[in-house]
């Protein structure tokens, strides 16, 4: 299989703005669609910045700089993806929202496009029911992480009504722009959040209890298990209102070995939501 010839991507955050630019290298032709124009062309401004570092350092050829940013066309209407292959959700981890989002592009999506939500963590079955039942067969999962345009792997999960067809599709898209697709199963968190949130709640724990300091655990985690990032450095860049959120529909499902503790709670309340914040599990120049 080629890859898409065209390709809508729905959220122009940090995420939905990578993801586009992944296709782009790949030489697709990509709309990136946020609820304003304004929105979409901010992200695909960061994109220049994101392209220029990797030829600095080197990964990425210069001479095809221009022509990468080139294809992605930044919009704030669903029009421009009419007539996409493919079509990827990529908005904020509210199980709502998602739905209202996936809902709307069903309706202008042509019948064959393929629909798929980066969720991290919903249930794909859960999410399908924002569509139509003619769309559902070829509506699936697609988990990018983050950095998108860096990180090689791809969790593609089949709802209960995806094809086999479109699975196989949107394996081979992945691999066609460089990334390694794992096929897991329809379960909240999937495996690698799973995983992660694991390590993210009994690191929390610690702290509550008074075991050690994040600063410690972090680097703990880094000298001691060989991570690039400790579990509250990574909370932070992330969003710690997404790690509460994410670590309840996760409790929902699979129990309290996924409650968080009070640390965490008390951060969200007060604001402390990470990085992009100024502050979280540490304290940031909020021009980092």
């Amino acid at each position: 299989m080629q890859t898409p010839k065209k390709v809508g991507v729905l959220g122009a955050g940090t995420m939905g703005a990578e993801i586009a630019l992944c296709f782009s290298v790949a030489g697709a032709s990509v709309v990136l669609k946020d609820v304003e124009l304004a929105l979409a062309e901010k992200g695909k401004a960061r994109l220049a910045k994101v392209v220029d570092k990797a030829v600095e350092k080197g990964r990425f050829p210069a001479e095809e700089r221009d022509a990468v940013l080139d294809r992605i066309v930044p919009t704030g209407d669903y029009e421009p993806m009419a007539d996409a292959d493919l079509v990827v959700e990529a908005v904020f981890e509210k199980i709502e929202l998602k739905k209202a989002i996936l809902s709307e592009a069903d309706q202008v999506c042509k019948p064959e496009c393929v629909l798929a939500t980066n969720t991290s963590s919903i249930p794909i079955t859960l999410l399908s029911t924002a569509v139509s039942e003619a769309r559902r067969p070829r509506f699936v999962g697609a988990h990018f992480f983050a950095p998108a345009f860096v990180m090689k792997l791809v969790e593609v999960i089949p709802g209960l009504e995806t094809s086999d067809e479109t699975v196989d599709v949107v394996m081979e898209a992945c691999r066609q722009i460089k990334k390694n697709p794992i096929l897991v199963k329809d379960t909240a968190g999937f495996v690698v959040n799973r995983m992660l949130f694991a390590l993210f709640n009994e690191a929390v724990r610690l702290v509550d209890e008074g075991v050690a300091s994040c600063e410690d655990i972090d680097t703990g985690c880094r000298l001691g298990l060989g991570h690039p990032l400790g579990p509250f450095a990574l909370m932070d860049m992330a969003d710690l209102e997404m790690a509460l959120d994410v670590s309840n529909l996760l409790k929902d499902a699979h129990g309290d070995r996924f409650r968080f503790g009070t640390a965490l709670k008390q951060r969200v309340y007060a604001g402390h939501r990470g990085k992009r914040f100024g502050r979280g599990w540490y304290a940031y120049d909020k021009k980092d």
